[in-house]
């Protein structure tokens, strides 16, 4: 290869995004707490965090939850389940005028890129993604025509979502990664509340906050 001369290759392999939300949209307070994992590694980081739970856990909800509890149990699971092959991110989503399907939507376009471009320097490290999925915790919002169309005009006309191949709702209860990303929003909560910052987020939990 001539000196000089550089070759961009396309990272291919699929990537998967969870989102869970925190707050409601449009009301004030809301932030969506993310999982970024290549597909090829989302059974192994399920199980792990399966595996951090009580034997007879249903589905958790991190509302439900006590802060010392979900603080030893993202602790445990930095330990043992992201090994540098995904990211945790907690973005706080600021005040705007709009509906709430269009505020949530704008979010999850807001929260994919931001968290792809996180992914790529710290785990693809080359080439360029463009096979994801994105997988949010179904409701009310997101499951309104509008939140539809707002996605589908990002993945035709903003060029760092046009990587999303789409948008799936789906139950958190068949979903332990979901889940997770439940935890990871009401992480901001600890930060609401001024106990810890974002450097202090990401060192002790391995989130990072936006």
């Amino acid at each position: 290869m001539p000196v000089g001369l550089h070759v961009t290759v396309d990272f291919n392999k699929k990537v998967l995004c969870f989102i869970d939300e925190s707050g409601v949209a449009g009301t004030g307070y809301f932030c969506l707490g993310s999982v970024f994992v290549l597909a090829r590694d989302a059974g192994r980081m399920d199980k792990c965090f399966s595996d951090l739970l009580e034997a007879n856990a249903n589905e958790i909800h991190a509302r439900h939850l006590g802060d010392g509890y979900l603080q030893g149990l993202l602790r445990r699971f930095q330990a043992a389940g992201l090994d540098g092959k995904g990211i945790l991110l907690n973005q706080e989503i600021a005040a705007r005028e709009g509906s709430a399907p269009v505020i949530y939507a704008q979010a999850v376009v807001e929260t994919v890129k931001v968290g792809l471009g996180c992914f790529q320097r710290e785990v693809v490290r080359h080439g360029t993604i463009g096979n994801v999925d994105v997988i949010i915790d179904a409701n009310h919002h997101n499951g309104h025509p509008v939140f539809d169309s707002v996605i589908q005009r990002a993945r035709y006309d903003d060029d760092l979502f046009r990587a999303v191949n789409g948008v799936v709702r789906l139950d958190s209860a068949a979903s332990r990664l979901l889940q997770l990303a439940d935890v990871v929003a009401a992480s901001r909560r600890w930060i609401v509340a001024e106990e810890l910052d974002a450097e202090g987020l990401r060192a002790r939990f391995g989130i990072q906050a936006i």
